[in-house]
């Protein structure tokens, strides 16, 4: 279905484009309509088209490596998509399924190399907007990339924070226990058995000074590390919530398949139904 010319002024690739321009290019793109849920294009397609929607929405998503449907973008009225395979003439990344009825523009190759003749700024625009759908990518990435909570903190980690690390660790294991308690009972039998020419004689007042430093250093180091350890579980608990919402996405989206599964097998019913009473009526 030929294009009407008005159609392309609300697109922003095409706003620069005066009237006998925008008449060319309408005369050589396709208008297509497609119904609710209808495909229209998927991974490894070769088609070498991209769309331009005039009325309706568009789901692209694609899969990840968990085999699970990563929403991509959602396309309206004016936002186009599959331009990126169309311009490397490449089978395409993503499967778009309409939401809902969509109009949209067709466009292939050619009608493009003809919009950059007659507008080679166009050429500029068109960079620009396949440049945003790179970046909105990359940033999807970014954040459905899995994390490891421990390679976050560790990766952030100052020198000093280290050795608080290293420091509660010792400080809370069964070797510290055991040789802080061996030099406790070397050092009160040596002062016990010098008598009067101990350097520290009981009750070991130098000893209980050493020990007053040593839990005033030790107590405040053991919190940093205490508290590296809360920012853990904090991240640990973020990232629980995405994997979370995102199983929550998957399990709505995959009851929306089934619902509309089920409609088409009730629609499958009826026409075998409406079938087999239009062959009775047909029999002798």
């Amino acid at each position: 279905m030929p294009c009407n010319p008005e159609f392309l002024k609300d697109v922003p690739l095409f706003t620069l484009l005066d009237d006998d321009e925008r008449a060319v290019l309408a005369a050589q793109v396709d208008l297509q309509t497609f119904a609710a849920r209808q495909r229209i294009y998927q991974r490894g397609d070769t088609s070498g088209r991209g769309y331009i929607v005039v009325s309706g929405k568009v789901r692209v998503t694609t899969v990840d490596e968990d085999h699970q449907e990563v929403l991509v973008e959602e396309p309206g009225a004016g936002d186009f998509f599959g331009f990126a395979s169309m311009l490397d003439r490449l089978p395409h990344q993503t499967d778009a399924m309409t939401s809902e009825e969509t109009v949209c523009v067709e466009v292939d190759g050619n009608d493009i190399l003809v919009l950059i003749q007659q507008k080679p700024h166009a050429g500029l625009d068109l960079l620009t907007a396949t440049a945003r759908q790179v970046h909105a990518a990359h940033e999807l990435v970014r954040g459905r990339s899995a994390r490891n909570s421990n390679e976050v903190i560790e990766g952030e980690t100052t020198f000093g924070e280290r050795i608080a690390d290293a420091v509660a660790r010792f400080g809370g294991s069964w070797t510290f226990i055991i040789i802080f308690g061996v030099i406790l009972v070397i050092y009160s039998a040596i002062n016990v058995g010098l008598g009067k020419s101990a350097w520290d004689p009981y009750p070991f007042i130098l000893l209980n000074l050493f020990l007053s430093m040593l839990a005033a250093i030790q107590a405040p180091v053991i919190m940093m590390s205490q508290n590296r350890k809360d920012q853990k579980d904090r991240v640990r608990g973020e990232l629980d919530f995405d994997v979370n919402r995102r199983a929550e996405s998957e399990i709505q989206a995959l009851a929306e398949k089934l619902h509309v599964l089920g409609h088409q097998i009730g629609d499958v019913q009826d026409l075998i139904r409406r079938e087999s009473k239009h062959q009775e009526s047909y029999r002798p």
